[in-house]
């Protein structure tokens, strides 16, 4: 058999030095994305850093805002770090930066407005190369609840 009659799911599991040399570019940048939303991006809000106090202030949101924020950054951060949990990380993290994005456009007018959308490029490729992932989740939901495959 050549190898272009083989089967398609035998050409997905052969195991090339590319391959894993993306694989593993793709996981130093899920570990490097989920340290920067936990300790540099979540880690101010949470402790009511004065920088993050002043921006929520601003804003109108209070520290509840603040805390609801750091929160949802730090569930993120870690969640990307977590194999079956990534590519729902990526993408929620990503709807996120969505509306850091309309917030630095219309309220903050500050340096970082091109900030949100510079970090979801990264979260894009690390959603849709990790796909299978939350393929994978739904199918364990399903299980777990007994609505079957």
């Amino acid at each position: 058999m050549s190898e272009t009659s083989l089967p398609l799911a035998a050409t997905r599991t052969a195991v090339t030095p590319r391959s894993r040399a993306a694989r593993v570019s793709l996981t130093a940048l899920q570990v490097v994305l989920g340290l920067f939303y936990a300790f540099a991006s979540a880690l101010p809000k949470l402790i009511a850093h004065p920088s993050a106090t002043e921006a929520f202030d601003k804003l109108g949101w209070g520290h509840t805002g603040m805390y609801i924020i750091g929160a949802l950054e730090l569930a993120g951060g870690l969640a990307l770090l977590i194999p079956l949990l990534d590519s729902v990380a990526a993408t929620a993290l990503s709807a996120l930066m969505v509306g850091a994005f309309i917030v630095n456009v219309t309220v903050v007018h500050g340096p970082y407005v091109a900030t949100p959308l510079i970090l979801m490029l990264p979260l894009g490729l690390i959603a849709w190369a990790r796909r299978g992932h939350t393929a994978e989740l739904l199918r364990l939901v399903r299980l777990r609840t007994g609505r079957g495959v």
